[in-house]
């Protein structure tokens, strides 16, 4: 999997980007991950790539031509399957869409920043429009980490154990069950003596019990 993130601030992207199950996921070879610099296509002497918005308003907006020229330098070296905005108002982002977007070869993830980017550029540049959740942030780029990391993992043979993925809350519309781990027993708090049963069966059942009753507890929207 290949995926390019443009952002008007590359520096933010240093450090959650280059550490743990990402890192190891490009040292291998699985993964290519690209940061590129809005500014670097800027036709201005000063590299901006925001102004006013026509019709005035609070605040400055991306334009739509350093953009442009960034996803058609992108484009003309390959093939893309979708260029990504994340936006507060787009498509909120859950599970079953990271399964879907771990599928693809290549993807564009495109940054938001003040205001938003030109109208012209989420009417023909842009595939897909995604937000990770009911709130505004100061730009995209957290927005785009978060949605990396998440597609990453899922890359066959990220993870040392490639079945871990399936279990974590969200697939199957579940939220993952309790964990535990040593000491079986501390301070009185005893581990469930199923986990520690040894009968594969019935820790399986007790774990798929578990999930749906959490589930139930704390997300019952999922199960409808």
């Amino acid at each position: 999997m290949r995926i390019d993130i443009i952002t008007c601030l590359p520096n933010l992207f240093e450090g959650p980007l280059t550490q743990s199950i990402v890192r190891r996921s490009m040292d291998k070879g699985l993964v290519q991950l690209e940061i590129h610099n809005l500014r670097d296509y800027a036709d201005n002497k000063h590299k901006h790539v925001d102004d006013y918005a026509f019709g005035g308003g609070a605040g400055m907006v991306l334009m739509l031509k350093p953009i442009d020229k960034c996803i058609a330098d992108l484009k003309s070296k390959r093939t893309y399957d979708e260029v990504i905005y994340l936006t507060p108002d787009g498509t909120t982002y859950n599970q079953s869409i990271a399964n879907q977007f771990s599928l693809k070869k290549n993807l564009i993830l495109l940054c938001g920043h003040y205001k938003g980017v030109d109208q012209r550029v989420r009417e023909h540049l842009v595939t897909k429009e995604i937000s990770i959740g009911d709130y505004v942030l100061s730009g995209g780029e957290l927005a785009a980490m978060v949605l990396a990391d998440s597609l990453i993992r899922l890359v066959p043979g990220v993870l040392n154990d490639e079945t871990s993925a399936l279990s974590d809350s969200f697939q199957n519309n579940l939220l993952a069950p309790p964990v535990y781990t040593r000491p079986s027993e501390y301070k009185g708090w005893k581990v469930p003596e199923v986990l520690t049963s040894g009968h594969g069966v019935k820790i399986e059942a007790w774990k798929n019990e578990q999930a749906l009753r959490r589930t139930e507890e704390r997300r019952p929207d999922l199960l409808e």
